[in-house]
């Protein structure tokens, strides 16, 4: 079964199938590469609580940066906020993003806690 929440004509912010939950790119607002990840970071947080789900369970996270020279600034944060022993499989790549102010964008697999 596939359920789709938030969804509009373009995309839906959350997809659950059977037990995995995908969620769309999330950026964040703020001027500074970290200040975007933490509200990034906190947008993921309240889309897995509403599909059930939370940081410990993410599977994959695929995180998009604007410029790679910011990389070890979003690290700093994202090392932070992942619990410890619930590392995902993660890639980080340099990408232009939909907005010039925006500097990360972060896109979340994570499964359902049994």
């Amino acid at each position: 079964m596939i359920e789709r929440l938030h969804t509009a004509q373009r995309m839906s912010k959350i997809v659950k199938h059977n037990s995995t939950v995908y969620l769309c790119g999330q950026v964040g607002a703020g001027d500074d590469v970290a200040e975007q990840t933490r509200d990034c970071l906190a947008r993921v947080d309240a889309l897995l609580a509403e599909a059930g789900t939370d940081n410990k369970h993410i599977l994959q996270a695929i995180i998009w940066l604007a410029d790679m020279a910011d990389f070890a600034e979003m690290n700093a944060v994202w090392d932070a906020w992942v619990p410890e022993g619930h590392a995902p499989a993660r890639a980080c790549g340099e990408a232009k993003l939909a907005r010039e102010a925006l500097k990360v964008e972060i896109i979340v697999t994570a499964a359902m806690p049994e």
